[in-house]
């Protein structure tokens, strides 16, 4: 799969240096939106979150603070991704091994935002747009993606 550099608007926002924060990039880069845009809603998201919720994970993100830039937990994008309009596709399930690799014979066309292990990244038209290419040469297993339909 093709790999093109895109740090989905982060430099130009006005960050520097390096940060947790592929989910961020990725959301900015498949929705079109403004780096800073999503980065403000994903941290209103968390806070929701951290407020709303009873887990262990909420209150430690608590403790810690309520910041994106060193990852955003699932149930963060999730909701935010959701009240965006976008749908979740599982490829994997318990069990079942991986059944999609990040290569583009096995992925659908248009933007989907993918997850990895330990990493979410922006698919444009088949090619991977992020700041590294992930595809570890087409052996990386996507769990799922987002999309949004048409």
């Amino acid at each position: 799969m093709q790999h093109t550099y895109n740090d989905g608007g982060r430099k130009a926002a006005g960050y520097k240096g390096k940060a947790g924060d592929c989910v961020t990039r990725a959301i900015a880069i498949a929705t079109q939106q403004p780096y800073e845009q999503v980065r403000q809603g994903l941290m209103a998201q968390t806070r929701h979150w951290i407020d709303t919720s009873r887990s262990r994970a909420a209150k430690r993100q608590a403790q810690d603070g309520a910041t994106v830039s060193k990852g955003v937990f699932r149930e963060v994008y999730d909701a935010y991704l959701k009240s965006l309009g976008w749908v979740w596709v599982a490829t994997m399930r318990v069990g079942s091994g991986c059944q999609v690799h990040l290569r583009a014979s096995e992925l659908p066309a248009g933007r989907i935002i993918c997850r990895l292990s330990k990493h979410i990244c922006a698919v444009v038209e088949h090619v991977v747009h992020d700041t590294y290419d992930p595809s570890r040469a087409g052996t990386r297993c996507v769990y799922g993606y987002y999309y949004k339909p048409a």
